[in-house]
Order: C-alpha cells, then sequence, then structure tokens
C-alpha cells in the first residue's frame, strides 16, 4: 500500500484518538538528543504509543531507587514520571498518576523546562481529562520544540475533546506532515472514522499497524483498532482474525479480549462472549471492560449479577476521580444508562459538556436528558452531537430514542433503523432496544 503524507477527507480532517484508546501524541521523533536525554525519550515512546505499558513491577522499583539516590536528576525524574503513566496503563491502578504528576514537575523545575517532561505533563493531563491545561502544556512543548512534530499530538488531542474541530485539524495536519508514523496515522484513521468515512478509516489503520514495525505493543494495539474497525464494517471474520493476532503478538491483552468479547456478542455466541469479557475485567477491571462484562451478562438473563457489576463500576469512577482524573462524561453516560437520579445525572452531564464542548459532550447531555424525560430539550443536543458525519450507531440511537420520547416516532424509527443499519450490534445492550421497538412500532 502507498505510503501518503496527506490522507485526510477533504484536505486537514484530523482528529486525536479517543482519550479510552489514546495513541500517544508525543512520540518521539528523531532529533539531536545527548546521551543523557537519550533515556527520557525512549521511555516516553513507550509510555506515549496507546499499547499495553511495557514497565513492570521490579524495573519500577529500580528506577525508583535511581531516583531515590539522585533526587535532582531531572532526567531520570522524566523517566520515573512516563513509567508510572505506564503502570497505570498496565494495572489500572490510578495512584499512579499523582506520582508521575509529582516526579514530572520536579524534573521541569530542575531542568529548566524540559521538553520530554513538558510533554509528559500534558500526556498526563490528557489521561486527567484536564483538556485545557494539556492545550497549554501542548502548546509550551511547541515553543521548545520548535519544527518539531511531537507536541502537536498534545496540542490536537486536547483541542478535538474541547470542540474546536478546525484547529485540531489544523494540528494534526501538520503532525501528519512533519512525521508520518504510527501516531500520525491512528489519527487519521480516527478523523475519517469521526467524519463518516469508515473504509478510509481502516486503510489508515492498517498503514498504522505497518508502522508498528513488528513492535508487540503498537502491533497488538493497530490489531485491535483495526478488529473494531471491521466488527463495526460488518467483516467479523476479519475482525476476529485481527483481535486473535492481538493476542497471539501480546498474550492475555486485555484490549483484545474486549474486542473478542463484542464479536462472539455479535455472533450470537453469549457465553463465549461473557467469558472473554469476564478474562477482561479480571486482567485490568476497567470501567469500560465491566460495562461490558455487566451488559453481556443482562442480555444473558444473570440480572443480579449485572447489577452488581454496575456497582463496581461507580467505585472506580470514586477511585479515579480521587487521584486526579474527571470523570464526568463517563460517568453521565453511565447514570443515565442506569436512570440513576436523573435530574442530578442531567447536572453531571452538563458540566461534563462544559468541559468537553465535543460531539460526545451534546451526546451525552442528550442522553441525559432523554432518559429525565426532558426530551424537548434533548433532540436538539441529540442531532448536534452528529454534526461531523460520525457514523456511530449509539449516537444514533441516542437520537432515536431522544426523538420517540418527544412524540416523534416515525422519525425515531428511521433513526433506529439508521443505528443498525451501521452496525447491527453497535451495543449489546441497546442494539436489542432498537430491534424491539422497530418490530413494536
Amino acid at each position: 500500500m502507498r505510503r501518503r503524507t496527506t490522507l485526510l477527507v477533504g484536505g486537514a480532517v484530523v482528529v486525536a484518538l479517543a482519550l479510552g484508546g489514546l495513541v500517544g501524541g508525543v512520540l518521539a521523533e528523531p532529533r539531536s538528543v545527548t546521551a543523557a536525554s537519550a533515556a527520557p525519550v525512549a521511555l516516553a515512546e513507550r509510555a506515549l504509543a496507546g499499547a499495553a505499558g511495557g514497565v513492570g513491577a521490579s524495573p519500577l522499583a529500580s528506577l525508583e531507587e535511581r531516583v531515590r539516590a539522585q533526587p535532582r536528576d531531572a532526567r531520570l525524574l522524566t523517566q520515573l514520571g512516563f513509567a508510572y503513566q505506564l503502570r497505570w496503563r498496565e494495572t489500572a491502578d490510578p495512584s499512579y498518576l499523582p506520582r508521575s504528576e509529582a516526579a514530572l514537575r520536579r524534573a521541569v523545575r530542575l531542568g529548566v523546562d524540559d521538553a520530554d517532561a513538558v510533554l509528559g505533563l500534558g500526556s498526563l493531563a490528557l489521561i486527567q481529562h484536564e483538556f485545557r491545561t494539556a492545550l497549554r502544556l501542548g502548546r509550551r512543548a511547541q515553543r521548545l520544540l520548535p519544527g518539531s512534530s511531537r507536541p502537536f499530538g498534545v496540542i490536537g488531542d486536547a483541542l478535538v475533546e474541547l470542540g474546536r474541530y478546525g484547529e485540531a485539524f489544523a494540528a494534526f495536519e501538520r503532525m501528519v506532515t512533519l512525521r508520518p508514523n504510527l501516531a500520525s496515522y491512528a489519527r487519521i484513521a480516527y478523523a475519517r472514522e469521526l467524519v463518516g468515512d469508515r473504509e478510509g478509516a481502516r486503510e489508515a489503520m492498517r498503514l498504522a499497524l505497518d508502522a508498528a514495525g513488528g513492535q508487540s505493543e503498537p502491533t497488538a494495539w493497530a490489531n485491535v483498532e483495526l478488529a473494531k474497525l471491521e466488527l463495526g464494517l460488518g467483516h467479523t471474520r476479519a475482525a476476529q482474525a485481527h483481535a486473535g493476532t492481538a493476542l497471539r503478538v501480546l498474550p492475555g491483552y486485555p484490549s483484545a479480549r474486549i474486542e473478542l468479547a463484542r464479536i462472539e456478542a455479535s455472533s450470537g455466541r453469549l457465553a463465549a462472549a461473557v467469558a472473554q469479557a469476564q478474562r477482561a475485567a479480571d486482567a485490568i477491571p476497567t470501567a469500560q471492560s465491566i460495562a461490558l462484562l455487566a451488559d453481556l451478562l443482562e442480555r444473558d438473563g444473570r440480572t443480579a449479577e449485572a447489577r452488581r457489576q454496575r456497582a463496581t463500576i461507580a467505585v472506580i469512577d470514586r477511585v479515579l476521580a480521587a487521584n486526579g482524573v474527571r470523570v464526568d462524561l463517563e460517568s453521565a453516560v453511565t447514570r443515565a444508562d442506569n436512570l440513576v437520579r436523573p435530574r442530578e445525572t442531567v447536572e453531571l452531564a452538563r458540566r461534563a459538556r462544559a468541559a468537553r464542548p465535543s460531539v460526545f459532550g451534546d451526546d451525552a447531555l442528550a442522553w441525559a436528558l432523554a432518559r429525565a424525560g426532558r426530551c424537548a430539550e434533548a433532540v436538539p443536543l441529540a442531532k448536534r452531537a452528529l454534526r461531523l458525519g460520525t457514523e456511530d450507531g449509539l449516537i444514533w440511537f441516542h437520537l432515536g430514542y431522544a426523538l420517540g420520547c418527544a412524540g416523534d416516532e416515525p422519525t425515531m424509527g428511521d433513526s433506529y433503523r439508521r443505528a443498525l443499519e451501521l452496525h447491527p450490534e453497535f451495543s449489546v445492550r441497546w442494539a436489542p432496544v432498537a430491534r424491539a421497538a422497530l418490530r413494536n412500532g
């Protein structure tokens, strides 16, 4: 496949990856580095590549010991800051995030605006969903690294979540022009998906897979992303092949198991889907893996077990918040799904949209309003969530639900049909609801 610097729809149409699957915005590029700076740059590549991590407990303890012995070494502190982010990715233990911040802030103070430490803080701000902070740090890094592609990842990721798409697209166009690589191609893939070009997204993600160069973690990650795209296009066998490859490359990779669970469910193999989701949740108990497991259990008629799993999500959200991660948007959607104190959920979603005024912020508030019965308010926001042309079945379902509860049942049916046309299993929980509504309508 021929590589192109510009792979964008309509010019500079590029957006950042959704942060639940972040490909690092600051992958290191060839530049003049001293021996002292080479190590933090290498660790930054691993920390920000969006794969499974790569720093075990023993190497981390060794690095902590080195920092204790040399507490004023900015280079070692930067390495430690990135290592903590890697361990968070590997373990889902958010207590590593405040430790990452402390190490990186000290590195910046000692290193006098060390670019790698600034970019590490930008990455951390993205993880914590502090997007305005991430934008400020990304632009600061850009001043420190003129001519580098690396800061544009942090800048673009933040701008996307802030709903400033024109600026974000320009940032990513600049990034891919300066250095086409796994990070750039992955962003192009997501951009195309966001604007409705799913075939183009698959093409770009294949380039990202090529750019992974056979490295285990990036290769596994890219295969999982390809599995998602293939499943969305209805190519179940191709999706299963990519997810299986990810597990062979990186045995036990939880993201691959999550995707295999979705694939099994879409093929009607519910018991196998539950087993894969359970293994993913046992390996790394994230809100994503547990929510999928709960939905599968409920669909299998195991409602009491599903209820217990969903209670765990609220605990995870509280732990994340206690460690500096803003989860208002994700929490609002989960609460709306389960009709948890609808009035409070609307206010939570409103705050989330103010912090993240993106298409996903619009969708979250629309869904919270619709589930609270405030359907006339929900419809304009649900339509706005589709303003980029995104072919996301769940967003179309949310629009249909809002239309239906507002009394527009014919248009509700159109939206439900569109959701199911895009992906018959767009949601383990809500696709059956859409099908039932159309049958009974």
